[in-house]
């Protein structure tokens, strides 16, 4: 391979003599104020123990008090209870948060559901309920906890979409249109924040091995998807509470608008029958 003309030549370039960071204080939130909504159960709980794991002081939100109460004293977490599709209780619990806990320097975001449903069959509700509990609370979050966290003198944001929103499949059809919505949603909120260093990502799981999931697919759901993936698993509610804890730190200081697949390589597959392999 020839050298570019305007290339110095080998061993002759400037020593790299940037500074170098303390990559295990990176990992580290002390003293740092986070929300998480939809802390109650799953990728929520989890979460929530990530963030206190590394020293965040956590806002545990959820719609179902007795689950909210109980992931906060597991985890030392402030319990709140909101329904957060309700603009009146979004604006009310960061006021809260900053009035109790002090500056708010971090959110996540997880809430979210799927009635599943054939195209054809949806009616009016059934897609505005999609809208409601999928889209229309990351909205409000956006500009109640974008401006908090933008307040404090910036920090992340981060959402949990799904590949339902970058793939197409049968009976997805409403929600994978509302996370889809949720993925763009957090590009232009990434580029009307950035300037005050609020950064904003998502995280699209596959599979999940929630609560809900286990009661939807069972046992036999769980074997076939975990042969789907080239993983050979299901992923664990802490798979995606590891993501967003890596969003949620320093570590991706620099990573912003972006929505980041944990799949287990699932979408990465070559989708047809391969030629010449195992058949």
């Amino acid at each position: 391979m020839s050298t570019p003309p305007d290339s110095p030549p080998p061993g002759t370039a400037p020593l790299d003599d940037s500074p170098v960071p303390d990559y295990a204080a990176l990992h580290r939130l002390d003293g740092r104020v986070h929300v998480v909504l939809g802390a109650g159960n799953g990728i929520g709980r989890q979460t929530t123990h990530a963030l206190t794991a590394a020293g965040a002081r956590v806002l545990c939100v959820d719609a179902d008090k007795e689950r909210t109460r109980a992931v906060a004293a597991e985890t030392g977490a402030v319990p709140y209870v909101a329904d957060i599709t309700r603009r009146a209780e979004v604006r009310d619990l960061f006021a809260f948060c900053a009035r109790e806990l002090g500056a708010v320097h971090g959110v996540v975001d997880i809430v979210g559901m799927a009635r599943y449903a054939d195209l054809a069959d949806l009616d009016d509700a059934a897609w505005d309920w999609h809208f409601d509990i999928v889209l229309r609370h990351a909205w409000l979050t956006v500009q109640y906890g974008a401006e908090a966290v933008a307040a404090s003198g910036g920090g992340p944001l981060a959402f949990v979409a799904s590949v339902s929103g970058l793939t197409g499949a049968p009976r997805h059809a409403a929600y994978g249109a509302a996370k889809a919505g949720l993925v763009s949603l957090v590009r232009s909120a990434a580029v009307e924040y950035g300037p005050r260093g609020v950064r904003v990502n998502a995280v699209a799981p596959g599979v999940v091995w929630t609560p809900r999931v286990a009661g939807l697919i069972g046992a036999e759901g769980r074997r076939r998807n975990a042969g789907n993936a080239p993983l050979g698993r299901v992923a664990e509610t802490s798979d995606i509470a590891a993501t967003l804890l890596f969003l949620s730190t320093p570590l991706s200081a620099y990573v912003s608008g972006q929505t980041l697949v944990v799949d287990g390589g699932v979408g990465v597959k070559f989708p047809y029958p391969t030629v010449g392999g195992p058949s």
